[in-house]
């Protein structure tokens, strides 16, 4: 009886011990909680809740407001599988578009969030031009939604990189900000010095499709001391804007010259005369 005394006496203490941690664990959350709480309302007073575009007030941050998001043209299926250029209608599970049969791309698939208009298209200028790397996360996360089939088998993330003066110049790549918000929400990792730009051309905008192939042709490499990190991996492809698919196209070639098993492009925005039919 006494042993059973002793035994129950010694357990006691670490029985009080393991319900005082457990009490101070739960303080320390409630306090990160309501610090994270104080810190949202502050910044919501010093910087109200805007639209991403227009700037009219909204309920909170990362958002459109009404006007805004009616712009937005989602591309959602049906498309063509390949290219991810919507239908007019539906033609059946698995259809191509006639450019993709006629002109097969270097690319496995390309997935976009939107048209480039409208919202889409002040969103992607305001990261590009306008230095809102604040952007970022909220147009990532329509990315996520759009790519998500070749985003859940990927392997890593690639974005579509700058010649060094250029980045020089901007400061910041918009396709490696994209990059880096996706690898965050994803858990992918981002492997954004494995291809380089060896080329520094001109801009694209203002030139034809031809002229804007012959621009970047040649323009991406991938470092021979990474080719292990492309070597029978599925990799996707990130940049702003699919317009031509000169740039896409030269950056997937050089990453498929180096043994990547699977490309997919994934972009925010892809520019449209319109729909097509199959």
């Amino acid at each position: 009886m006494v042993a059973q005394n002793r035994s129950l006496c010694s357990i006691a203490p670490m029985e009080i011990n393991w319900r005082h941690n457990i009490r101070w664990r739960d303080l320390l959350q409630g306090g990160q909680h309501r610090a994270r709480h104080f810190a949202r309302s502050l910044r919501d007073v010093i910087y109200p809740p805007a639209c991403a575009t227009c700037g009219l007030p909204i309920a909170g941050h990362g958002g459109l407001c009404a006007n805004c998001w009616r712009s937005v043209r989602f591309i959602e299926r049906p498309y063509c599988e390949v290219l991810g250029l919507p239908f007019s209608y539906d033609p059946g599970p698995g259809m191509l578009s006639a450019e993709a049969i006629a002109d097969p791309p270097p690319f496995d698939r390309l997935r976009s969030v939107a048209t480039h208009d409208g919202a889409v298209r002040d969103l992607v200028h305001r990261l590009k031009y306008g230095d809102r790397t604040d952007l970022a996360p909220m147009m990532a996360r329509w990315m996520l939604r759009a790519g998500k089939e070749a985003m859940a088998e990927a392997d890593a993330i690639v974005p579509v990189p700058l010649h060094r003066w250029r980045l020089f110049s901007r400061q910041y790549n918009q396709s490696a900000e994209l990059g880096r918000s996706l690898s965050l929400l994803s858990g992918k990792p981002m492997v954004s010095s494995v291809l380089v730009r060896v080329k520094r051309t001109q801009k694209q905008v203002g030139l034809t499709a031809k002229g804007r192939a012959e621009n970047v042709k040649g323009a991406f490499k991938v470092l021979e001391r990474r080719r292990d990190e492309v070597l029978g991996r599925r990799l996707v492809l990130i940049d702003d804007v699919y317009t031509t698919g000169a740039t896409v196209n030269a950056a997937s070639r050089a990453l498929k010259r180096a043994g990547a098993a699977e490309v997919t492009v994934l972009t925010f925005a892809m520019a449209l005369a319109d729909t097509i039919s199959a």
